[in-house]
């Protein structure tokens, strides 16, 4: 084992307080609540696909906490970003700029749309995409056109933004908001991992049309799988909540469907499931608030680690908690002795510009994404491990 291998080892067993059989996923949920009972009332009263009440108030718990006008409640967060993305006018043949360093959802999200993924570099600060980088970058490379921003090297209208909220961790997105300004770009905010993280007071998600959440087995809460968009705006939520509905019109019996449209309907089942969580919510980020404290004390000292910490002027929900290597090399070797020691740990995403459906792709300058990516490790995060949790 390495030393920095049999440092990191020590600092989790040191927080953990596990002995050495007990393994620890990386992100598990919790379920401590009303779950059982308002599953079963669905089951009981029969109300358990794209229609109910757990659906209707899912959608209105969440603006509500949020500080969202509209919540729109979707199968998954990827398809609320495929929404999201066209109702905020991304059309086929445009370019979408993103974080290389994301999840694939995200690109995968520009692509459903027949646009392509113009990958920008990261910050170490935040995780997250860097604005003044991206300032640059267009000043050096885009020219606008009868007031669209146009890429000079393929011709290709720029169209819009999509900030991705690393592991919880805000962008500088006040920044990103007056670059995208100057440019015309939209902002379609990529908060799947940042539900309870706020910027100045602000929850995440609340800077331009729309924005869209995730609610996968490993997140903050949990229906299963599920998502939504949010958004201010009372005409393209209705609108968000017709594409994603099969384009129906309402009718007591009739089958009308008036344009091209998704099945991306929340069952009320995993609604249900939702309000539950939600319930849940506030005890769960004390609870990961403690957790990401007590690795900070014990990493302080870790020669060669450090962990990353909530940005300045941010609330971080601390999703996944992460600790960056000062030497790549050893980036592998700890991964191996932590999950040989059944503490199950994980690097960050391949860069979406290495991926081979991806990699022909423009992409500004990657140097801080790509130091990251060779020296970040996700560490054991759940709910249910921080000292404060009481399941309530």
């Amino acid at each position: 084992m390495s030393p920095a291998a049999d440092r990191v080892v020590a600092a989790l067993r040191s927080v953990l307080d596990v002995d050495a059989s007990t393994f620890v996923p990386l992100h598990e949920p919790t379920f401590g609540g009303n779950e059982w009972a308002y599953v079963k009332e669905c089951i009981d009263t029969g109300w358990v696909s794209s229609a109910g009440e757990y659906v209707d108030r899912f959608e209105a718990d969440l603006a509500s906490y949020t500080g969202a006008r509209r919540a729109v409640a979707v199968v998954n967060g990827t398809a609320a970003l495929h929404v999201a993305l066209l109702l905020c006018g991304v059309k086929r043949g445009d370019e979408v700029v993103m974080p290389a360093l994301t999840f694939v959802a995200t690109a995968n999200a520009v692509a459903y749309c027949g646009a392509v993924p113009l990958f920008a570099d990261s910050e170490e600060d935040t995780l997250g995409l860097d604005p003044d980088k991206l300032a640059d970058w267009l000043e050096a490379n885009a020219k606008n056109l009868g007031g669209t921003c146009v890429n000079r090297t393929t011709g290709r209208p720029i169209r819009a933004v999509v900030p991705m909220h690393t592991f919880g961790h805000p962008v500088r997105i006040r920044r990103l908001s007056e670059v995208c300004e100057r440019w015309g770009l939209a902002i379609v905010e990529d908060a799947a991992e940042s539900l309870g993280s706020f910027v100045d007071g602000q929850h995440t998600g609340r800077v331009g049309r729309a924005a869209t959440l995730s609610f996968n087995g490993n997140k903050t809460i949990t229906t299963g799988g599920g998502g939504a968009l949010i958004t201010d705006d009372e005409e393209l939520a209705d609108r968000a909540k017709h594409l994603t509905t099969t384009g129906k019109r309402p009718h007591r019996w009739e089958y009308v469907h008036d344009e091209v449209a998704f099945n991306y309907r929340l069952p009320n089942l995993n609604a249900a499931l939702g309000c539950a969580q939600l319930e849940q919510l506030d005890g769960f980020l004390a609870s990961k608030r403690r957790l990401a404290e007590r690795y900070a004390e014990a990493f302080a000292d870790v020669d060669g680690v450090r962990f990353v910490k909530e940005p300045e002027g941010a609330q971080s929900n601390y999703w996944l908690n992460a600790v960056l290597l000062e030497d790549p090399a050893q980036r592998d070797a700890v991964l191996e002795a932590t999950n040989d020691a059944g503490l199950m740990t994980r690097p960050v995403w391949r860069l979406m510009s290495g991926l081979p459906m991806y990699a022909d792709c423009v992409s500004t300058d990657l140097a801080v994404a790509e130091r990251i990516e060779r020296r970040l490790i996700n560490i054991p995060s759940s709910a249910s491990l921080g000292p404060v949790f009481t399941g309530t």
